[in-house]
């Protein structure tokens, strides 16, 4: 779990910078074309776009792009056609990724996913080469800033998750469950006032591979590389980095 941690952890410092690239608005517009598309508009009976919508809001997205969204997946506005891949692979010293994307043009993000592997000591492997290192699970994270851990725990334990991580050098709480379980469980975490920072379907890693050097420091380049691609929608990968190395990367 260590490696997903602290990816979680630079991510959440990321936030507000990408907020401001606008990349998080083209990303969540995209999901919620597809969930739309997939599952129809009644949020109610939508669990993914009802996701999407609360992404976007907590992203502040002006409510008429989240209408113009929903109708471009329902067909009352044309749009692009998107489509969902997943991708597979190897990174530096055999760190497995697994890449979730949704493209208009399949060829051009392959091609381009593609270089970005083969540019930071890595390369696409065939479809279920690394899926089984890793286990589907709901993955909640909430910021360690004024909650109390044990708080968080027992709530989330009562709620129904399956597992509790707090890690010294982390700034974040960890809370794994069923795929599920998730939404109900980040919902009576809310009825009791704790600030909920993310929550998604996450593909956890079984082990980790540690990395150090130039190894770690080609790995978060990749990893950034990845998320910075418009048509990148999730990456997970079972690295590790120990604090040590992270403060020299960051020096």
């Amino acid at each position: 779990m260590s490696g997903h941690n602290k990816w979680a952890s630079i991510k959440h410092k990321k936030a507000a910078t990408d907020a401001k690239k606008g990349k998080v608005f083209t990303k969540i517009i995209r999901e919620i074309v597809v969930a739309t598309k997939e599952g129809g508009a009644q949020i109610e009976n939508n669990a993914r776009l009802r996701k999407a919508i609360d992404d976007a809001k907590e992203a502040n997205m002006p409510q008429d792009n989240i209408k113009k969204a929903i109708q471009r997946g329902n067909g009352e506005i044309p749009g692009a056609i998107y489509e969902e891949m997943v991708y597979e692979g190897y990174g530096p010293a055999g760190v497995a990724l697994i890449v979730e994307v949704t493209t208009d043009n399949k060829n051009r993000t392959a091609s381009e996913i593609r270089k970005m592997f083969s540019s930071h000591k890595g390369n696409l492997g065939e479809t279920g080469c690394v899926g089984w290192m890793f286990d589907r699970k709901g993955y909640i994270t909430v910021n360690k800033s004024g909650t109390d851990e044990e708080t968080v725990m027992n709530a989330a334990l009562e709620a129904g998750a399956e597992d509790f991580k707090s890690e010294a050098d982390s700034d974040i709480y960890e809370i794994i469950t069923n795929p599920s379980d998730l939404e109900s469980v980040k919902k009576s975490l809310k009825e009791k006032n704790i600030n909920v920072t993310s929550s998604e379907i996450s593909m956890i890693p079984q082990t980790q591979v540690a990395l150090s050097g130039d190894d770690a420091k080609c790995m978060l380049k990749l990893m950034d590389s990845l998320e910075e691609h418009e048509d990148v929608k999730n990456v997970y990968a079972n690295f590790d980095i120990s604090s040590e190395e992270m403060e020299k990367i960051e020096e």
